[in-house]
């Protein structure tokens, strides 16, 4: 608020020096704002400044720790994402190449019993049942050739031939002259492979004939 005391001062300093002088009353208004705005000033608070605000910067260890953390996790889903690409294309290939293994060895019996039953054909019955044995042969042959084009072979080893213990089985031994030790004596049943994986052994006899 203005002071009562200086505004006096003011007004008589506009007023002048002799009682027959004119006071200039715009003047005088004009001063009077003039001070009371100066007053007005002088009562308002004084602005704070702003207190600086501590500003910390992101912890690099976490943040670099954290990124190594996710890029590892990352690649062990790549190399897990890889393995089972891998695993499952194997799998894929194994069911096309051996997807038949099964099918394929329960029909062994049949391509035994069809053998032997050929094998024990006479030559008074093949005279007389002629066609009948052509359609067991001609069935023979066709069993072989579906076979064939599943990619199984035959193991056929001949008398005399080493014994393999991968792809045959001994189903008796006996002392045979003029043999030598683990030499095949007699050929019980073919064995079969499909593809490169043994389907049965062939069941043979072998030799044990002392060295």
């Amino acid at each position: 608020m203005a002071d009562p005391k200086k505004d006096k001062g003011a007004f008589e300093d506009m007023s002048g020096t002799g009682d027959g002088d004119t006071i200039d009353i715009e003047a005088l208004a004009r001063e009077y704002e003039r001070q009371a705005a100066a007053s007005d000033a002088d009562d308002m608070p004084a602005e704070e400044e702003p207190a600086e605000e501590a500003v910390s910067g992101p912890n690099v260890d976490a943040v670099i720790a954290e990124r190594d953390e996710y890029r590892d996790r990352m690649m062990r889903a790549l190399a897990e994402a890889e393995n089972a690409r891998k695993r499952g294309e194997r799998d894929r290939k194994d069911a096309e190449m051996y997807g038949g293994t099964k099918l394929a060895r329960d029909l062994l019996p049949v391509y035994d019993n069809m053998k032997r039953a050929i094998e024990s054909i006479t030559e008074e019955q093949k005279a007389e049942h002629a066609a009948l044995i052509e359609g067991v042969e001609l069935t023979m042959r066709e069993l072989v050739n579906i076979f064939g084009k599943h990619g199984i072979t035959r193991v056929a080893p001949e008398v005399g031939e080493k014994f393999d213990p991968q792809v045959h089985q001994a189903m008796f031994e006996a002392p045979v002259p003029n043999t030598k030790a683990g030499d095949i004596i007699q050929v019980m049943a073919e064995g079969f492979m499909i593809r490169d994986r043994l389907l049965r052994p062939a069941q043979v006899g072998v030799s044990s004939t002392p060295a």
